[in-house]
């Protein structure tokens, strides 16, 4: 849908803005803002209505609230004082008072690149650092029959859209927006147009003697196909506490299809035509294979991206988890990778202090520096920011076990395998197992270590816990074929390695490093 104001196009299906041919480069935050007051510009927007659309319902400063208005006014040519296109109404809101024509999408057009007069222009240009995709979260059909039940379905709805505008990576959609369609049948392309959005979720909510079943369908717009669906039966106990629950278990699910649609996207695209977001996307998908070649391509996908976009908070924060995970599994010297780390997870988090990779980036590169406290704390607000961040909370796991808290160290990481995508809750058994380790159950984490490099045998952390800890049970057969595999996972290891690069205090790493040394390694 094209929105045509004054000498401007907000193209919201590109998610672009263009005065007259020349398109005006906008942050994304901005640019949601934009669209926001024009698609409700019959109304007065109050602070709690950015607050919800745009702040995901967080609570930030007016000093910020003004900024991000004032930046809108700027990108559209308008300012504070002559408030043509945006007014500010007293103690109410503002309110985008300009006349609007609107315009279906010109999908030629943005299929190959031109303006409406027929010139060639850059995506690269056009989009600032995302052209992130939307989802819209529709309210759950309450199947139930009774009218009073609906609190019920609104609230699995809302408390998804809530969760899901935590990740930061999707712009979601209010639930003001999404709302408007309840009780209507509309099909998912005209609500795709409609709210400027890829993807919807939708979903059904029976409750009868004492249990409920929610279905829920994840959907992508271009296509009309179902991505993903599940079927969730419950026992009907504490309603709010069923309902974490299962909006836990629905976002935890709907994330990585998300990202791996977006990879199959971008990997349609001619390599000239990528974006910021598209590389990003990419890069992710090597990012989760946990090889070192996957991490070398994910790096160099990631700083085209920020080559781009300098200012790409995202692409930032991954490249230092990336460079630090390198580290951690002996593939980058911790001398070289830290530096890069450290840059740019502090870069990260000045481009956006609420993105919660930001804060994991430099929790990261905090343990490698030595730093455990502000790592500690770095981790902590990414878990403040977004309780379900499974791979935060892995990495807070195993910081908090490398400096004696191995109890809470075992529950993050048993959380995280809770929350995270199938394929992926093995890697967190690295966690639980040096937990183990720490605890001095080595039975435990010999068992841990095992399952892990039985799914991901070059998983150097699993063969690291695994030797250790059958050298200190004094199973030489299991610590002989551990080191075995250990040095093939990682050439380079030694004990002088582990004693001197791992962020691990004096006295976990005292006792780790004599477990490698009874398993043989020198």
């Amino acid at each position: 849908m094209r929105f045509i104001f004054a000498d401007h196009t907000l193209d919201v299906s590109l998610r672009e803005l263009r005065r007259g041919a020349t398109p005006v480069p906008v942050e994304p935050q901005v640019f949601d803002l934009l669209t926001y007051l024009v698609k409700n510009r019959d109304r007065v927007v109050t602070k709690n209505d950015l607050l919800g659309a745009i702040w995901g319902g967080r609570i930030v400063a007016d000093s910020t609230l003004a900024s991000r208005i004032n930046a809108v006014r700027k990108a559209v040519g308008d300012s504070g004082e002559e408030q043509k296109l945006i007014r500010t109404i007293a103690r109410r809101g503002v309110r985008f008072v300009g006349d609007v024509e609107l315009r279906p999408a010109d999908a030629k057009r943005a299929r190959e690149g031109t303006t409406p007069n027929g010139k060639a222009y850059s995506p690269r240009v056009a989009f600032s650092q995302s052209e992130r995709r939307g989802i819209a979260v529709l309210p759950f059909v309450n199947m139930s029959g009774e009218a009073d039940q609906d609190y019920f379905s609104d609230g699995i709805s809302e408390d998804i859209i809530f969760a899901l505008s935590k990740l930061r990576w999707f712009f979601v959609i209010a639930r003001n927006s999404s709302f408007t369609y309840k009780g209507k049948s509309v099909h998912i392309k005209q609500i795709g147009e409609e709210l400027g959005v890829g993807y919807v979720v939708e979903g059904s909510v029976r409750k009868e003697a004492g249990r409920v079943r929610i279905t829920v369908q994840l959907n992508d717009v271009t296509t009309g196909s179902h991505l993903w669906a599940e079927r969730y039966d419950r026992e009907l106990a504490d309603v709010f506490a069923l309902q974490d629950e299962i909006t836990e278990a629905i976002v935890a699910a709907i994330e990585p299809q998300l990202y791996r649609a977006e990879h199959r996207r971008a990997r349609r695209k001619p390599p000239e035509n990528l974006d910021a977001w598209d590389l990003v996307m990419r890069a992710l998908v090597h990012f989760w294979r946990v090889t070192r070649d996957d991490h070398r391509q994910a790096q160099e996908l990631l700083e085209q991206a920020i080559a781009i976009d300098p200012n790409y908070a995202q692409a930032l924060a991954v490249l230092a988890v990336s460079h630090t995970f390198g580290a951690h599994m002996g593939w980058e010297s911790a001398a070289t990778a830290t530096p890069i780390a450290e840059r740019a997870g502090l870069a990260a988090v000045q481009c956006d202090g609420e993105d919660p990779w930001a804060h994991l980036a430099l929790a990261c590169a905090h343990a490698w520096r030595g730093r455990i406290e502000d790592s500690v704390a770095a981790y902590e607000t990414a878990l403040r920011l977004n309780p379900n961040f499974s791979l935060a909370l892995g990495c807070y796991g195993t910081m908090l076990s490398y400096t004696g808290r191995w109890r809470e160290g075992a529950d993050a990481a048993h959380r995280a395998m809770r929350l995270s995508p199938r394929e992926f809750s093995a890697i967190y058994n690295g966690v639980a197992a040096f937990a183990a380790f720490a605890e001095g159950d080595y039975t435990e984490a010999i068992r841990l270590s095992r399952e892990l490099v039985r799914q991901y045998g070059d998983f150097v952390v699993g063969h690291r816990v695994l030797t250790a800890a059958a050298g200190m049970i004094g199973d030489t057969e299991l610590a002989a074929q551990a080191l075995q595999g250990l040095r093939r996972a990682q050439p380079n290891v030694s004990l002088a390695w582990v004693a001197t690069q791992l962020p691990i205090r004096n006295e976990e790493r005292v006792r780790y490093v004599e477990g490698l040394r009874r398993a043989g390694l020198t």
